[in-house]
């Protein structure tokens, strides 16, 4: 089995970090960032602007690399390799697109943030931390 590629959307506005609340597996009832699966000849940073419009319904700015998520789960037999990025901006507020997808959306402080959260969102928030530190 060959790995799947993901990808994520690290929102911050005013300190504060967007994120939304998972409804299925994998990591149901976790929070994480807006972000999914890579399609086919797309390229990552593309998926993952394209995931913050469709899950969120804003315009992403520019972006930049923050950092590369290796998510293996040899139990259930599942292999996630997902570049998380630094969304600069958006353009309007954030809403949830796809409620049989996700049932929270919220801005959270950085050190007041719910549980529990995805494991590429902790990575991300780690390397952020890191980044900034």
């Amino acid at each position: 089995m060959l790995p799947a590629v993901g990808c994520g959307a690290f929102i911050l506005r005013d300190g504060c970090l967007l994120l939304i609340r998972r409804v299925r597996a994998p990591e149901a009832g976790c929070w994480g960032l807006p972000g999914g699966k890579v399609d086919p000849f797309e390229t990552a940073a593309d998926a993952a602007m394209r995931e913050v419009r469709e899950e969120v319904g804003v315009e992403p700015e520019a972006a930049s690399l923050l950092c590369v998520v290796d998510q293996i789960d040899r139990a259930a037999g599942t292999h996630w390799v997902a570049p998380v990025y630094i969304v600069d901006a958006v353009q309007g507020e954030p809403r949830l697109c796809e409620p049989h997808k996700h049932d929270g959306l919220g801005w959270f402080a950085l050190d007041a943030l719910p549980e529990p959260l995805t494991l590429a969102t902790q990575v991300a928030v780690q390397a952020f931390c890191t980044k900034a530190g």
